[in-house]
């Protein structure tokens, strides 16, 4: 195509001279060495994770000192003189850089140079990596594609044959089985009902029990346990069970929460979203007997909330324990019948390492874990969460967009989940894209326009 004709564009002062050159060359080797650096500084974490994921370890930690520098003036410099400018290097970032000091040294008529420490990860290999590591944990991809297939289970399939064997027939490759709802009894039919339809059409499928952690979930709402709030109204948040409700004020509406923490370390002034972000408010004021909230988002006619609904506090820390007792219930099954567990709302290493030490009691250490990124502290904590995960055999990341958004801003997201997969790849780590992926191709049977580029 014929356009306007661009500037003549003046490269880097240092560019082609032998001088820069070898400038170069000195931020690259500094930059290799700090990688080694890392490696030493987090010895602790590289000795812990399961041998067969060292490797992957070692690349994370190498990713992780190029994130921490200022690469843009570097980038500008490689990308001038036609070389890589370490944008794609996340599976393999070692010899990404001594590909790049090699032809450096070509160019500066020298000798290659011969490293004492060889790179961990091999550039070929990196890439393989990921597609062994999903294999291990959601079993082989189609014949005609390489990603797979995650559905959430519905109640039905328990007794419903044909549907199993629809699901499987249109290439369901691992199935979710949400433990925040129904029970081991439905759960195991639902397990005999899917394996047996994939035995009938010689397929393998993977098993996911997602446990429900921490979810923040309305218990209550009002006295008819359903209410429709607008802007400017009021709602005192209390503890589930709490025989009266405190001071209760005119026009306040009063909804319950079972997770205590909640009111503990909740603050005035820290925002509080309802039912996926659609209803929106702020604290006026905190106490251990209720959170007094205005409401500041609501649709124009208002939002009907109910309980069962989702909270959301994306400013709040809150010190909740990442395994709650029906949890550990729900884990006791999965040791029995699943492939892999999903850690929801994992927020601390501790999490991982609790469930970690319940698998092992269980007789399961090998099972498969996922970490479901859904809060802005398991978003900021995601590396050192990777690396605890890493002590597993087999690891994953489920982006979980639902309370993802709601937690980062939804204007965030897109900036967020493709971080996260950066992150993810520097770890060798499947990672499950999840939350209303085709939703309207799923529930209309035609897909939107925004689906299709989104997906």
């Amino acid at each position: 195509m014929n356009g306007p004709r661009s500037a003549r564009v003046t490269p880097p002062s240092a560019a082609l001279t032998r001088e820069g050159l070898e400038g170069l060359r000195a931020r690259l080797q500094r930059l290799r060495a700090e990688a080694f650096a890392g490696e030493e500084r987090h010895r602790d974490l590289l000795d812990a994770v399961h041998p067969q994921n060292r490797l992957s370890a070692r690349n994370l930690i190498h990713y992780l000192v190029l994130r921490r520098v200022d690469m843009r003036a570097l980038q500008s410099d490689l990308a001038w003189l036609g070389l890589s400018s370490l944008g794609r290097s996340e599976a393999h970032v070692l010899v990404s850089l001594d590909r790049i000091l090699g032809m450096l040294t070509l160019a500066l008529g020298e000798a290659l140079p011969s490293y004492d420490e060889a790179a961990p990860v091999g550039f070929r290999q990196g890439d393989e990596l990921v597609r062994e590591h999903a294999e291990q944990l959601l079993g082989p991809a189609g014949s005609k594609r390489s990603v797979r297939i995650v559905v959430t289970i519905p109640t039905d399939v328990a007794d419903d044959a044909s549907l199993a064997a629809d699901l499987v027939e249109a290439g369901m490759d691992v199935a979710r089985i949400n433990c925040a709802h129904d029970d081991p009894t439905v759960w195991t039919a639902m397990i005999e009902r899917l394996r047996t339809a994939a035995e009938a059409a010689g397929r393998s499928i993977r098993i996911l029990m997602d446990l429900s952690g921490p979810k923040l979930r309305l218990d209550d709402v009002g006295a008819d346990g359903v209410a429709r709030v607008r802007q400017g109204d009021r709602l005192l948040l209390v503890p589930t069970g709490q025989q009266a409700a405190p001071d209760v004020r005119d026009g306040e509406l009063v909804v319950t929460c079972p997770v205590d923490e909640v009111l503990r370390d909740a603050r005035t002034g820290d925002p509080v979203w309802f039912d996926d972000g659609t209803v929106g408010g702020v604290i006026e004021e905190a106490a251990p007997s209720g959170l007094r909230i205005r409401v500041t988002h609501a649709p124009p006619r208002g939002k009907k909330l109910r309980g069962g609904k989702g909270i959301n506090l994306p400013e709040t820390v809150l010190d909740v324990p990442g395994l709650r007792d029906d949890d550990l219930d729900a884990l006791s099954f999965a040791a029995e019948h699943a492939d892999a567990v999903a850690l929801s709302f994992v927020q601390s290493e501790d999490d991982i390492a609790r469930l970690q030490s319940e698998l092992e009691t269980r007789g399961r250490p090998d099972l498969g874990v996922v970490l479901k990124i859904e809060t802005r502290v398991g978003f900021a904590n995601l590396p050192r969460l990777l690396l605890a995960a890493m002590r597993s055999p087999r690891y994953g990341v489920m982006i979980a967009r639902g309370d993802l958004a709601v937690e980062t801003g939804f204007e965030r997201l897109a900036e967020v989940q493709e971080e996260i997969l950066w992150v993810a790849q520097a770890a060798h780590a499947p990672t499950i894209w999840a939350t209303q992926v085709l939703e309207s191709l799923a529930k209309r049977g035609t897909r939107s326009r925004a689906e299709v580029t989104d997906a």
